[in-house]
């Protein structure tokens, strides 16, 4: 681990040790705090290491910042920074979506699919704040459209199976543009039965079955205005968790926006963009199908929400400005019933949500302008008031037994603040980041009752009183690029004070079965946070690239406790070869033990682990059709394991033969 940091170290004081020459910054490069994931399928060829038809999840996975938390095969939960959905803001082309499940069983990335998507566009830390407030990064999902530069027809049919889990998945997709009008229209289906780990153990209750189907169409108004309308429809059933204590028998979504878009305005002012949006999420957890449920429950959770933003684009002299004024308003409500074995005995009703109604409106700002000498600054800046307000009375009073004072109302104000300097030597570039958050509490931490939770097996209840988390950032890296030689590091450290966790009150009684206590959020004094990555890419022949990621992080309370669900080490090395058509890739992903794990919130050690996946694909091309066939083999040697971010240690799958198929049309 100290050799990791050394070199990091080494490489930062190297790159800054040359003198520099007249290269100007590209203001389109993202340099260290951003990547962007292209998903659009109507490019063939980019596909990189993943399947064609691979799960949002897998396509956030290639990015060094983003881990994935998984509760089973479907809907895993993002972490950017060694933090969770609640640190962060993850939007759908800017849209705010917020989950109905009080277990987070669906992270917003699970009501799109790849079939939705053009690009991921991922930031870490402070300069995520452009569609809300975070402390660790943003993720922002954006749409597939087309634009209105030709008249333009094309249609796809996409084909995959994996053999592990009989997995099947088809999508189609028909799109169609001119110079005034433009309609992208898919769809896609994918159905999973249980997934089998190395040495083909069964993994039960990981089964799934989604259904989604999107479509966006655009059309000028005018010279430079142009009307968009999108709507999202998704639906998953039967999906498992055998992570988790239950199951779900629907996720259901429908997202739906309309938008005003005017280009050229003035000399200043380039692009002015408004939009309105809609969405309704229903999920229902369902336990039926499980063995030897000692208390039948159902827990049904429902999430709306209305929104807008209106986003400028701006230029002056070597300025270039961003203002985003947005705002929502979200409705939260789940409950649960619990049905005693003796029917004599009466059912136990509650809202572990007490429909909470959340308005929230902010304004960003941003400058990105050049000072010469190959140097740029950014400035960012974003101020939101945020008011949540519990609808419902007996929710209310649920939570006056343990908040007697409690007001049905709280507004919190939140401050986001970051700076930023890149400077081009040579062939390097450097970039330093500094940045304050805010963020306040989510609906669960301030207002949950008696929500389980199986990693650590407590019971939380939720804290009004909860203060803004706050964030002070540092980010340093580098980029050195040579004709065959790429070469990055950064480090990036966070202290996080009024750190919001849960902590033992031993004065309360669980409710849940089994469950060894209750929880109730509060605010630590503070807690920090340590990421560290290198990646490299060489170029050993013309057909040949060896890639390769090393990663450490380091996560702390202010007693030296170990936080729950920091990444040991990891690493990644891939050799890719590239002959006219032909593509192959043979990969290794490890880890080493966790050693660093918290046992206050349920982690244990996890062993260290090597997987080996190869993969090989082709274009044909029939005129203007293409055809692109992609197999491979994941985790060849069939290895049992799991990692920390597999929850209550479940194993990953094992051996796993694919196929894909895409054939497109124009």
């Amino acid at each position: 681990m100290k050799n990791t940091l050394i070199f990091i170290v080494l490489v930062l004081l190297i790159s800054t040790n040359i003198t520099a020459q007249n290269t100007e910054i590209d203001s389109t490069t993202v340099v260290g705090l951003s990547e962007v994931i292209v998903i659009n399928k109507a490019n063939l060829k980019n596909r990189k290491l993943v399947k064609p038809l691979s799960s949002i999840d897998d396509y956030l996975e290639e990015s060094n910042k983003v881990t994935m938390i998984k509760r089973g095969n479907y809907a895993w939960e993002a972490s950017i920074n060694n933090m969770l959905s609640e640190r962060l803001s993850i939007t759908i082309d800017g849209m705010q979506i917020f989950g109905a499940c009080t277990d987070k069983m669906d992270p917003i990335t699970s009501y799109v699919d790849v079939s939705n998507l053009s690009e991921v566009k991922i930031t870490s830390g402070q300069q995520g704040a452009e569609n809300g407030s975070t402390i660790g990064g943003s993720i922002d999902l954006k749409l597939q459209k087309n634009g209105f530069d030709k008249e333009e027809f094309n249609a796809g049919i996409d084909l995959g199976y994996e053999g592990n889990s009989n997995a099947r998945i088809a999508s189609a997709e028909v799109n169609y543009s001119n110079s005034k009008f433009f309609a992208n229209v898919d769809g896609i289906h994918r159905k999973s039965d249980n997934y089998f780990a190395g040495g083909d153990e069964e993994v039960l209750f990981s089964q799934f079955e989604k259904f989604n189907i999107s479509g966006v169409a655009g059309i000028k108004t005018g010279k430079n205005s142009v009307l968009i309308g999108s709507v999202i429809y998704d639906k998953a059933t039967n999906v498992g968790y055998p992570a988790l204590t239950m199951d779900v028998s629907l996720a259901e979504a429908l997202i739906a926006s309309i938008s005003f878009e005017i280009d050229s305005i003035s000399e200043t002012i380039n692009k002015w963009e408004t939009k309105v949006y809609y969405n309704t999420i229903t999920h229902i957890m369902d336990d039926t199908k499980r063995p030897d449920v000692p208390v039948h429950m159902d827990m049904p959770g429902w999430s709306d929400t209305f929104g807008f933003y209106s986003k400028m684009y701006a230029k002056k002299d070597k300025h270039n400005f961003l203002f985003n004024f947005n705002g929502y308003y979200n409705k939260s409500l789940a409950e649960m019933t619990m049905y005693p074995n003796d029917p004599n005995e009466n059912l136990m009703f509650m809202l572990t949500w007490p429909d909470v109604r959340t308005f929230y409106t902010g304004l960003y700002g941003e400058d990105y302008f050049s000072i010469g000498n190959n140097k740029a600054l950014k400035f960012t800046a974003r101020f939101g008031v945020q008011n949540a307000t519990i609808a419902d009375d007996f929710g209310l009073n649920s939570l006056r037994i343990f908040y007697p004072n409690l007001e049905d109302s709280k507004t919190w104000f939140t401050f986001n603040l970051s700076s930023q300097f890149e400077v081009a030597i040579q062939k390097t570039k450097l970039l330093f980041n500094i940045g304050y958050g805010e963020r306040a509490p989510s609906v669960t931490e301030a207002y949950g009752f008696y929500l389980y939770n199986s990693f650590d097996n407590y019971d939380y209840i939720g804290n009004p009183y909860l203060k803004n988390e706050k964030s002070l950032e540092l980010n340093i890296s580098a980029k050195r690029t040579t004709k065959k030689l790429t070469l990055g590091a950064e480090v990036s450290g966070f202290y996080i004070s009024d750190y919001i966790i849960g902590i033992t009150d031993p004065d309360l009684i669980g409710m849940t079965i089994g469950a060894d206590g209750v929880r109730i959020y509060e605010a630590l004094d503070y807690a920090t946070i340590l990421n560290t990555n290198v990646t490299a890419s060489y170029q050993l022949f013309p057909s040949w690239r060896l890639i390769g990621m090393v990663g450490y992080n380091l996560g702390n309370d202010y007693n030296g406790n170990n936080l729950p669900l920091i990444s040991p080490f990891t690493y990644k090395t891939a050799l890719h070869f590239k002959k006219n058509l032909f593509d192959a890739d043979i990969n290794l992903d490890g880890a080493g033990k966790q050693t660093n794990y918290s046992s206050y919130f349920g982690e244990n050690e996890t062993e260290s682990y090597a997987i080996i996946n190869a993969s090989a694909s082709y274009n044909f091309y029939f005129g203007s059709q293409k055809l692109y066939v992609k197999a491979g083999v994941e985790n060849i040697f069939d290895t049992n394991y799991s990692t920390y971010a597999d929850w209550n240690n479940i194993p990953r799958m094992g051996r796993n033969c694919y196929v894909n198929i895409s054939y497109l049309i124009r």
